[in-house]
C-alpha cells in the first residue's frame, strides 16, 4: 500500500516526543537526545498538558448516540427526545417477541451480527475503562442492557438464533422514519439445519462480555447472560457453517461474513474463558487456536473480522493473568502493533494523519484500532513489557499517543477542522445518511411520511432537522475530503459499531486529562 510522506512525518512525532506530559506519559520513555530537535517539537505545537478536546463531553455524547438507534418501546428517561416507539410488533411474523434492540445504522433493519459485535465492544469498553467513567458508567450499562435484553430474546429457543428483523432490500427502497415503518418486518433465523457460526459465536461473546459488566451491579442478570452465552457458544461450535451461506440473499451484501467463522469461534471462546473461568474454554483455545487462525497476519478489526481483537484479549491472559500457555498471543498482538507504526508496509494514513483501511465507513477501523492500542498499552504497562518492531522499541505511551492522535483527528484536528462526531464541536456533518435524523420528527410532523415521499428530503441539501448527538460517521476519504452529502452512505452514515469502542477510548482520555 502507498504510504504518504506527510503522514510519516506526522506520525513520527508520536515516537519522538519525550517526557513532556505527566498526564498522558506517566512513565518517561527515554529516546536518543537528537530526537528532541525534531521540528514537530517546536513551541508553537500544542503543549501536551493542555487537552485539545473536551473528551468528557465527547464521551457523554458517544453513549447518548445509542438512544437514537433504539428500536422498541422507549423508556421514560429517553434523552434523544425526537425519537418515538417503533417496531413494536417485531417477531410477530414467526410468533416470537423480538421487540427492542438497535437499528445498526441509518436504516430500520435490525441486523444481529453487527448488533452483537456492538454489545461486545461496549462491554469491553466498560470492562477496561468503566472505572474511569464516573457518572457515564450507568449510561453505558444501560446502552449495553438495551442490546443484551434483545439478544436474550433472539436466543430464547435452543439451537436457534433470530439474526435479523426486516427485509433490507425493501427497507432500503424507502426513506422513512422508524416510527412510520410499513415495510415487511420479516424475521430470519439460523438453526442446526442452517447454521451461522460467526453470528452465533459473536452473540455468545456479547452475552459473556456483558455478564462481566453486570457481575457486581446485577448478579442475577449477569448469571442469566453467562448461562445463555455458554449455550449459544455450544450451538456455534457444534453446528458449524457460515450464515452467509444459509441466509445469503438476506444478509449479503449488507453484513456478509467475508472472514469466515473461525475468528468468531476463537473470539467467543476467549470471552467465555474470561466470563466463566471454566478450564474447558482455555483448553479449547489451546487445541483450536492455530486452526482458527490465531497466527494469521490480518490487521483489520471490525464487525466481520475478530482475529486481532482475540489476539489482544488473549495476550492479556498471558501478560496480566500469567497464563503461560497463551504466550504466543503476545507475539501475535505485537505484529498488529508493528503494522501501525510509520514505515510499516501495511499501514496507510491520509495526509492529515488518519488511519485509512477502506473507503466504506473507515472510521469504524479508526475507533476499533484506537481502543485496541489503549487496551494493549494497559496490559503492557501492567506487566512492565515493551514491543519490539524490527529493532525499534515501542512503549505503551507510544501506543497511547497514536490512539490519542486518531481520536483528536476524529474530533476536529484535521485539514477540514471538521468533527466527525455529530453534535460535538463547532463544525460537524449536517446531512448524515440517517432516515430518522433527516426527516421531520413525529413531534413536528405527526402525520405519516410515506415510503417514497422521504426521498425528496434525502436528495435535498437541507441540514438534518434532528441532531443524532454523538453519531460517528464513516469519515473522510483517503485525501481527507468529506463532501457531507446525505446520499453518500460510505462517508456520511453512522453505525453503532463505530461508537462502541470509542466509548472506552474517550473514558481513558477524559480521565487522563483530569476531565472526569
Amino acid at each position: 500500500m502507498a504510504f504518504f510522506v506527510s503522514s510519516i512525518t506526522t506520525l513520527f512525532s508520536l515516537f519522538t516526543i519525550t517526557c513532556i506530559s505527566i498526564v498522558i506519559l506517566p512513565h518517561c520513555d527515554a529516546l536518543p537526545l537528537h530526537y528532541n530537535h525534531h521540528p514537530l517539537l517546536h513551541p508553537h505545537h500544542h503543549h501536551p498538558h493542555i487537552a485539545s478536546h473536551n473528551y468528557r463531553d465527547a464521551l457523554t455524547k458517544s453513549i447518548m448516540f445509542f438512544e437514537g438507534q433504539r428500536s422498541g418501546k422507549l423508556p421514560p428517561n429517553q434523552r434523544m427526545s425526537w425519537r418515538r416507539d417503533s417496531g413494536l410488533y417485531d417477531g410477530s411474523a414467526l410468533h416470537v417477541d423480538l421487540v427492542g434492540g438497535y437499528y445498526d445504522a441509518g436504516d430500520n433493519v435490525k441486523f444481529g451480527f453487527p448488533m452483537a459485535f456492538t454489545i461486545t465492544m461496549l462491554s469491553w469498553s466498560v470492562l477496561e475503562f468503566g472505572g474511569l467513567m464516573k457518572g457515564e458508567l450507568q449510561n453505558a450499562r444501560e446502552a449495553i442492557r438495551w442490546g443484551t435484553d434483545y439478544l436474550l430474546k433472539a436466543t430464547a429457543y435452543p439451537n436457534t438464533i433470530f439474526v435479523q428483523v426486516g427485509d433490507a432490500k425493501k427497507d432500503h427502497a424507502c426513506w422513512e422514519r422508524p416510527e412510520d415503518m410499513d415495510t415487511p418486518r420479516s424475521v430470519f433465523k439460523i438453526d442446526a439445519n442452517n447454521p451461522g457460526s460467526e453470528v452465533a459465536a459473536e452473540t455468545a461473546a456479547a452475552l459473556a462480555a456483558a455478564s462481566l459488566v453486570f457481575r457486581r451491579s446485577d448478579p442475577m442478570y449477569s448469571k442469566i447472560l453467562a448461562r445463555r452465552a455458554i449455550k449459544v457458544f455450544q450451538f456455534a461450535d457444534k453446528y458449524r457453517g457460515s450464515y452467509s451461506n444459509a441466509l445469503k440473499p438476506v444478509v449479503c451484501p449488507y453484513y456478509c461474513s467475508y472472514s469466515g467463522y473461525q475468528d468468531e469461534l476463537l473470539w467467543g471462546a476467549a470471552w467465555l474463558h474470561k466470563a466463566t473461568k471454566n478450564p474447558m474454554y482455555l483448553n479449547y483455545i489451546q487445541v483450536n487456536g492455530q486452526i482458527l487462525g490465531a497466527a494469521e497476519y490480518d490487521n483489520t478489526f471490525g464487525w466481520d473480522n475478530k482475529h486481532v481483537g482475540a489476539r489482544i484479549l488473549l495476550s492479556k491472559e498471558f501478560l496480566v493473568q500469567k497464563e503461560q500457555s497463551l504466550h504466543d498471543y503476545k507475539g501475535h498482538a505485537d505484529n498488529f502493533v508493528c503494522s501501525l507504526i510509520p514505515g510499516s508496509s501495511s499501514a496507510e494514513y491520509t495526509p492529515g494523519g488518519l488511519l485509512f483501511k477502506m473507503s466504506d465507513s473507515n472510521m469504524q477501523y479508526v475507533t476499533s484500532t484506537s481502543f485496541l492500542l489503549l487496551a494493549y498499552a494497559k496490559y503492557l504497562t501492567s506487566s512492565h513489557t515493551l514491543v519490539n518492531c524490527g529493532g525499534t522499541t515501542v512503549t505503551p505511551n507510544m501506543l497511547r499517543r497514536i490512539a490519542k492522535k486518531q481520536v483528536d483527528y476524529l474530533l476536529g484536528d484535521n485539514p477540514l477542522k471538521m468533527s466527525y462526531m455529530v453534535g460535538y464541536g463547532p463544525r460537524y456533518p449536517q446531512r448524515i445518511h440517517h432516515r430518522g435524523s433527516s426527516l421531520p420528527s413525529i413531534a413536528v410532523h405527526p402525520g405519516k411520511i410515506q415510503c417514497s415521499a422521504g426521498f425528496t428530503v434525502m436528495n435535498s441539501q437541507s441540514p438534518n432537522p434532528n441532531i443524532l448527538v454523538g453519531a460517528i460517521v464513516g469519515g473522510p476519504d483517503l485525501h481527507d475530503r468529506f463532501p457531507d452529502q446525505r446520499s453518500d452512505y460510505e462517508q456520511s452514515e453512522p453505525a453503532t459499531y463505530m461508537n462502541a469502542p470509542l466509548v472506552g477510548t474517550l473514558a481513558y482520555l477524559a480521565h487522563s486529562f483530569g476531565q472526569l
